[in-house]
């Protein structure tokens, strides 16, 4: 190639061509942009943005190094901060892209480099907007809420903060799971209602299903305690049909209620009349006003000599509940399951109430409904219970639940016969998944079983990524009972590392729930692995590598783990109350912490004289004011209410004699061991330290 002809005036100085635009910090340009090289000149000079890098961007610093009249570079980020805090509020210059319309789903802790994309901007300028606020951020950082929303709100764009995660799920509810005709009303039928029954522990909820359903549940329960969700259908004697959900009553099982809150029509609340009132009561209260059910209060027990329904009456009418004999709206039924007084009159009054809903579902919808519960099933793989809520579930359809999918093999009833379809309201066992769905997850009927596969597998890919994230949070930081002291002594808060196995999904939550509940400030627990079935030798060999104890619900470990668990050093504890459960783990966690101690004042002494004894020293002529004191006590020294010297007691004297203690109202003298400063009117406090039981 020939030699170039060499520019007139020498080379062209950095920055932008005289009359040549300055570029926008969206990728567009910028009439009379000043300086800048690319999209640095998005920012102006006189609104208070960013100063110059001496003299690169072509601005009045002039020569590559810059000129003493030039903005010079500071020297910290902590001086830039500062110098930019006192030039006066910036203005940011953002590009004229649209912002897109309607609301922007966006993951907290996003990037920069995540964010804008989706709100058609590019990570440059959100960190450059970032910066003109003071936060010195990169583009691969990730955001606080606050960021987020401030950078939405100067371009104007409508953000909706999700957890990570659930931004794909959105994504394909509304690709795979958009809206269809099932809430045309030509196509809607009446349906059964689904009562779900709630209330306090032993207040007699099963055994009154029992009475309706006339079968024996509360017999097959341990410790007579219902730890699984029960779904049945009831035919009355006029040929209605009522589905009815029986859910557990200990306080350990909250999140099941709840969840049979959200997919019930109308929430029986029973009541004992001889006990009124409880705690789980008004838990249950509170699950079913959330979902805005309708209430139907059973008075259990009136049979009882010392049942009172006015008083429990009451005690409803003070949290919002008032019977209809009363004036309120809410119907009651006084029933006996024992005795069976009331049971029709209550099957009755639900018919009514739900004739009043007027409840009604298009059984030609597609397919929807909710998982009660899971477990594993020996014979037949995973097997869930399920309520639909619209359109029939058939078998042959190819479903998807949470990240379990699979074709419909079999649908079994409550009474343990094979179905061909489950229509709206109707509880069914549902044979095929792949694997276990979570309880409370939503199941859908697709049109393909590769669709349905597609979407379990992008939910595995994020559930899976999470556990990794929390397990190897907790192999770093966990540790086993025996590690735990260890930990404390260097003042660290200790981590205790979990595996837990369950026989149901629903038992599973719940146990998880009662065990985060028993967190301290000073002992945390770590979940490592949390799963449905036996204890097997994956499961010993994760709690190995993690420091984790295994604990076990309704399920034991095979002979192979056990040698293993026993090899390796991992302890299983096994349980099939969950009283014992908490107790025992919350009684570990008591054993973990330090001591607490507690200071008791044991006596109070007043300086009268100070004495002078030679080869002793000083010595307090005292008088003992308040309760004992005793020689060897730690001791405080006050001076006008002021602690100015601690030691303890070295000697103590009444008259010649030396004692073991002095009680309230006598004299003594009191040698203190490396304090000889002592004035009369000085105050002796006499002090031991007491250990607090930890609870």
């Amino acid at each position: 190639m020939g030699a170039q002809t060499p520019r007139p005036g020498g080379a062209r100085p950095l920055g932008p061509r005289p009359g040549a635009p300055g570029r926008e910090p969206g990728g567009g340009y910028r009439a009379g942009a000043p300086g800048g090289i690319g999209g640095l000149g998005a920012y102006r000079p006189g609104a208070g943005g960013p100063p110059p890098r001496g003299g690169r961007t072509g601005g009045p610093g002039g020569g590559r190094g810059g000129s003493r009249g030039g903005a010079r570079r500071p020297r910290s980020r902590k001086q830039g901060r500062e110098e930019l805090e006192a030039q006066g509020p910036t203005t940011y210059v953002p590009s004229h892209a649209p912002v897109p319309e309607g609301e922007v789903i966006v993951e907290r802790g996003s990037t920069a480099q995540e964010l804008a994309p989706r709100l058609n901007r590019s990570a440059a300028d959100v960190v450059r907007f970032l910066f003109a606020q003071g936060e010195m951020v990169t583009a691969t950082m990730s955001l606080s809420d606050e960021m987020i929303e401030l950078f939405a709100a100067e371009i104007g764009a409508q953000v909706r903060l999700v957890d990570p995660g659930d931004r794909t799920e959105a994504e394909l509810q509304a690709r795979y799971f958009g809206e269809d005709d099932e809430q045309r009303d030509e196509l809607m039928r009446p349906r059964p209602p689904v009562v779900t029954v709630m209330g306090h522990v032993d207040h007699g909820k099963t055994t009154l299903l029992d009475r309706i359903r006339e079968s024996d549940v509360a017999g097959g329960e341990t410790g007579g305690i219902t730890q699984h969700i029960g779904a049945y259908q009831v035919t009355t004697a006029d040929g209605a049909v009522i589905t009815f959900i029986d859910t557990p009553g200990h306080e350990a099982f909250t999140a099941m209620r709840a969840r049979g809150a959200e997919v019930t029509d109308i929430v029986v609340l029973v009541v004992a009349a001889d006990d009124g009132v409880m705690p789980q009561t008004i838990e249950a209260l509170n699950h079913a006003k959330a979902a805005g059910v309708p209430i139907v209060i059973a008075l259990n027990k009136v049979d009882r000599a010392d049942a009172d329904p006015n008083r429990v009456m009451q005690q409803l009418a003070d949290h919002g509940l008032v019977a209809e004999r009363w004036g309120g709206d809410t119907v009651t039924v006084e029933t006996s399951a024992l005795q069976n007084l009331g049971v029709d009159d209550l099957l009755e009054q639900l018919l009514v109430v739900a004739e009043v809903e007027e409840l009604k579902a298009n059984p030609e919808a597609r397919p929807r409904g909710v998982v009660l519960e899971a477990n594993l099933d020996p014979g037949r793989g995973p097997v869930a219970t399920v309520i639909v809520q619209s359109g029939t579930l058939r078998v042959g359809d190819h479903i998807v639940a949470g990240a379990a999918w699979g074709r419909v093999k079999a649908l079994i009833d409550d009474q343990g016969d094979n179905v061909e379809e489950a229509p709206p309201s109707f509880p069914a066992q549902v044979l095929g998944f792949d694997a276990l769905p979570a309880a409370g997850d939503e199941f859908r009927v697709l049109a393909t079983g590769r669709t349905a596969r597609e979407i379990a597998e992008q939910r595995e890919q994020r559930y899976r990524t999470a556990d990794l994230r929390r397990s190897a949070a907790a192999t770093s930081a966990g540790a086993k009972l025996e590690d735990i002291f260890e930990q404390i002594q260097r003042g660290e808060t200790a981590t205790l590392n979990l595996v837990v196995k369950a026989d149901v999904q629903g038992s599973l939550e719940a146990v998880t729930e009662s065990l985060r509940k028993l967190e301290r400030d000073d002992v945390k627990l770590a979940f490592v692995h949390r799963a449905v079935g036996g204890i097997t030798e994956n499961d010993v060999a994760l709690a190995a590598a993690s420091n984790a104890t295994i604990i076990g619900f309704n399920v034991r470990p095979g002979r192979e783990a056990r040698a293993q668990a026993a090899a390796q050093g991992v302890e299983i504890r096994t349980y099939e109350i969950i009283y014992k459960l908490i107790e025992d783990v919350q009684a570990a966690m008591v054993g973990m912490l330090a001591p607490e101690y507690e200071e008791v004042l044991t006596g109070e002494a007043e300086v009268r004289q100070v004495f002078r004894v030679p080869k002793v020293g000083a010595v307090a002529g005292c008088f003992v004011r308040t309760g004992v004191i005793t020689r060897g006590s730690k001791v405080r020294f006050l001076r006008d209410g002021v602690i100015i010297w601690k030691g303890a007691i070295t000697s103590l004297r009444r008259f010649k004699e030396d004692v073991r203690e002095v009680h309230e109202g006598f004299e003594c003298g009191i040698g203190l061991s490396n304090n000889q400063d002592l004035r009369d009117g000085d105050i002796i406090e006499t002090y031991e330290e007491r250990e607090i039981q930890r609870t």
